[in-house]
């Protein structure tokens, strides 16, 4: 029992800091701060420390799922690591694989004195786009993830 209350906690934490951050405190950030190269610098900074909580939760829970537990059938605990799987690897994508392009397109226009061009600023509109597609993704995964663990209750 307590394994099943420990895996709720984890992905609670989980899932429950990746809408926080994703779909709170980032908007929030740019509907309020004056400066958008600032907001972005902070909500990067918010985006870096959720990514590395995704990798930390999806371990924490993957181990669990190693144990078995009076009431979880295998086909279960099964969907329960693909869903773990699936939301690390969006993380994998999305942090790890589009932000650093993201990055070099911002860094390059702090250089130019904040000012990126018309091909930049579409290319980062594309990149921004695929990865808030991939958090989207990774935020309904976590809303599946929640609702299977809390069907072991």
């Amino acid at each position: 029992m307590l394994v099943v209350r420990l895996r709720l906690l984890i992905a609670t934490l989980w899932v429950g800091s990746l809408w926080t951050v994703g779909y709170l405190v980032a908007p929030a950030l740019f509907a309020t701060l004056p400066d958008r190269v600032l907001a972005g610098t902070i909500a990067g900074s918010l985006f870096r420390i959720e990514a590395w909580l995704t990798i930390a939760c999806g371990v924490a829970l993957i181990l669990l799922f190693s144990y078995r537990t009076y009431d979880d059938a295998a086909p279960l605990r099964k969907t329960l690591l693909k869903l773990t799987l699936a939301m690390l690897v969006c993380t994998l994508v999305g942090y790890f694989g589009i932000q650093p392009f993201m990055a070099s397109l911002r860094e390059a226009s702090v250089a130019t004195g904040g000012v990126m061009s018309d091909g930049a600023k579409t290319q980062f509109g594309i990149l921004h786009g695929v990865a808030s597609g991939i958090f989207l993704i990774q935020s309904l995964l976590g809303v599946g993830l929640i609702l299977r663990l809390r069907s072991l209750r």
